[in-house]
């Protein structure tokens, strides 16, 4: 199943700054928030207990437009969704369009989302298979040749050839052209013209960042860091435990220093960060100049999205979500089991436990749109990183 992206970029881990299409085989990844988030005005959702049941589409009044017949879908993206026919082991992915047709036949045995105009497709298993790209036709215009890949962001996408820690990232354009060579022990996607980059093995090595003429624009010095948004990127300086975070400029100047437990990538101005340990600490939100614009007081929290971020109150169990404004103002009084971002003006709520429990709809102003009637997802609450 997917597992989530930090969001607007890769997802953090402990062992590994970023995630791989091929870490989370047989499944597809996105850069959107996944199952139950609107995208290209489509929301994902489930009829039936996961994972016997259906997935369909609904749009934003809540009518079904694509009926529930795939074993696992992922969000659209580029005007196409990859869905699943047949279980996780021996099912394949194709692409449908927003009217549910079948525009790229079910063949492929794993599948990132488009962008560019190009989806990473792998053929063959988890271990030995390799990855190339497709267009949206479908056609084969990278052959599969890689171990790794990364989707296509300002024009090129990272690729590993090699196994594990005796491969090498460079960088392909759109035509499967090297246009960075191989070099780098690890490396993420670009954002905002800049993509991350790791020196060295594991946890050992140390992560800059290129431009996309591959010249190293921050040096490597950091020992964890997500992609930039809004012009900054998040950096961690010392191990998973004990290290901070902080933020730097494209210039790789540190703006703000290292002093967070945790933090989340800025959107809409501001960043969630957390004081205190993942137990006891609480979350709150930083400007960009680094000011505590609102207090921490949350247990957890999302990114801002559509002017809001979801907060929750109390401990993962019997903890509430709502919604806050930029003002720091609960918009939205928690009561909410688990929420997801705000999308295209509506956020996914569940009412009720994991087991039992419901996902509907609500807008901006707390309502019901769509009443609570769709299956809860067994890695709804995986889909992105949280303060």
């Amino acid at each position: 199943m997917l597992v989530g992206i930090l969001a607007f970029g890769c997802k953090q881990d402990s062992q590994d700054q970023f995630i791989r299409l091929s870490d989370r085989s047989p499944s597809v990844t996105t850069d959107k928030t996944g199952h139950f988030a609107f995208a290209d005005g489509l929301a994902a959702v489930l009829i039936g207990d996961f994972p016997t049941g259906k997935w369909g589409f609904i749009d934003t009044q809540g009518k079904m437009v694509v009926n529930p017949q795939f074993d696992e879908v992922e969000s659209f993206a580029d005007g196409l969704a990859a869905v699943r026919i047949g279980d996780y082991k021996t099912g394949r992915w194709g692409f449908i369009d927003t009217q549910g047709k079948m525009v790229v036949n079910p063949q492929l045995d794993a599948t990132g989302a488009f962008a560019d105009g190009l989806a990473a497709v792998r053929i063959g298993d988890y271990k030995t298979g390799r990855w190339g790209f497709i267009d949206k036709q479908g056609e084969m215009v990278i052959n599969p040749q890689f171990d790794e890949v990364e989707s296509f962001a300002d024009g090129l996408a990272a690729v590993r050839t090699g196994v594990g820690n005796t491969g090498n990232w460079g960088f392909i354009d759109t035509q499967g052209k090297m246009a960075i060579d191989p070099q780098f022990d690890d490396a993420g996607s670009f954002a905002d013209g800049l993509a991350a980059v790791r020196t060295g093995v594991g946890n050992t090595g140390k992560w800059g960042f290129i431009d996309t003429q591959g010249k190293m624009v921050v040096n490597p010095q950091f020992d964890a860091t997500g992609a930039f948004a809004d012009g900054l990127a998040e950096v961690r300086i010392g191990d998973d435990i004990t290290g901070k975070w902080g933020f730097i400029d494209k210039q790789g100047k540190m703006v703000i220093n290292p002093q967070f437990s945790f933090v989340l990538p800025f959107a809409d101005g501001l960043a969630a960060v957390r004081i205190g340990d993942f137990l006891e600490g609480m979350c709150g939100f930083i400007d960009k100049q680094g000011k505590m614009v609102i207090n921490p007081q949350f247990d957890g929290a999302w990114p801002f999205s559509d002017g809001l971020a979801a907060v929750r109150i109390g401990d993962d169990i019997t903890g509430k979500w709502g919604f806050i404004d930029k003002q720091g103002k609960m918009v939205i009084n928690p009561q909410f089991s688990f929420v997801l971002p705000f999308a295209d003006g509506l956020a996914a709520v569940r009412i009720g436990d994991f087991l039992s429990g419901k996902w509907g709809f609500i807008d901006k102003q707390g309502k019901m749109v769509i009443n609570p009637q769709f299956d809860d997802d067994a890695d709804a609450e995986g889909l992105l990183q949280k303060c």
